[in-house]
């Protein structure tokens, strides 16, 4: 794969490796971007490298709860100038209202029927696109439920009640006290919005995302020349440490560093009066994982320059 200036200045936007660096990466890894970025971490060059700091999108997430259901949504739009609008956030309300008569899959989302227009949602965003004139899409959305205890909400950055730039949906199985279970329910909300988890305990994480952590770790500590039999050694203590970062349960419970999130759940207990069992949580923030193009002034410039 050939690899050109372009390229070379994009891995260095990624990760904040110096530009010989990155070619030198690119160069080693056959011009594959994800692998470049892995070749920087293992050399202790990459300085972010994660997917999920690549964010650029506006538009809102919305919750709705009702009973022990809650559902959350994404509803893009191009500019922050739309989500400020009134019309869109009464839009975006509206949408993650009629997701909580759905299983939370997209398309059933955009299949049901929006109680302000009675329309379906899909039909109503379009005729909310051709309105005020700004391209809209509903990029994601989901439901939690649970049969006995409360499904927690937290909106963080509010723009409205219920309408925000980060949004979490937190699922606590019990027959204890809703009170109690709302606070603690709230707290860890608040917690995954801070921490930001990838999933709930170690068998939800991803196999692919493990082995590639393992990978770097491994490329990592063979930079320090040590024996294969210390060298395994270190990659399961990073591996470890990988869970405590990553894993909800594992993480240092934020309001209470003191304590992991599984503890708090634990000593939960005790104020709800039953037991407690955190069964699942969702977190959207806005425009995670989606790339805006930014238009390079000076190529723009030496572009319409060779044209003449």
């Amino acid at each position: 794969m050939a690899i050109t200036a372009q390229t070379v200045k994009e891995l260095r936007e990624k990760t904040g490796a110096g530009m010989m660096d990155c070619k030198v990466a690119l160069t080693e890894t056959n011009g594959d971007m994800e692998a470049a970025i892995d070749w920087l971490r293992a050399k202790g060059l990459s300085r972010a490298a994660k997917k999920s700091d690549r964010v650029a999108a506006e538009g809102l997430i919305a919750v709705a709860e009702q009973g022990t259901k809650a559902a959350i949504i994404e509803l893009n739009s191009e500019t922050d100038f739309v989500a400020r609008n009134e019309q869109f956030q009464a839009l975006v309300v509206g949408v993650a209202q009629a997701a909580l008569a759905t299983d939370g899959s997209l398309d059933a989302v955009k299949q049901a029927n929006l109680a302000s227009t009675g329309k379906t949602v899909e039909a109503t965003v379009s005729e909310a696109i051709a309105t005020i004139g700004e391209n809209m899409t509903l990029r994601r959305t989901a439901v939690l439920s649970v049969s006995q205890g409360i499904v927690a909400s937290y909106i963080h950055s509010a723009v409205a009640p219920g309408l925000g730039k980060i949004g979490v949906l937190v699922a606590l199985e019990s027959t204890g006290d809703a009170a109690q279970l709302a606070t603690v329910g709230r707290q860890i909300a608040m917690h995954i919005a801070a921490a930001n988890p990838l999933a709930l305990d170690v068998d939800q994480l991803d196999p692919t995302v493990v082995e590639r952590e393992r990978h770097v770790f491994a490329e990592q500590a063979r930079e320090s020349g040590k024996p294969e039999a210390i060298i395994e050694k270190m990659v399961e203590g990073r591996i470890r440490k990988f869970y405590e970062e990553s894993v909800l349960l594992k993480q240092a419970f934020v309001i209470d560093p003191d304590k992991t999130v599984e503890a708090a759940v634990k000593e939960a207990e005790k104020a709800a009066g039953a037991p407690v069992k955190l069964s699942g949580f969702v977190c959207f923030r806005l425009g995670e994982g989606i790339q805006r193009e930014e238009a390079d002034f000076a190529a723009e410039v030496a572009a319409a320059v060779g044209t003449r």
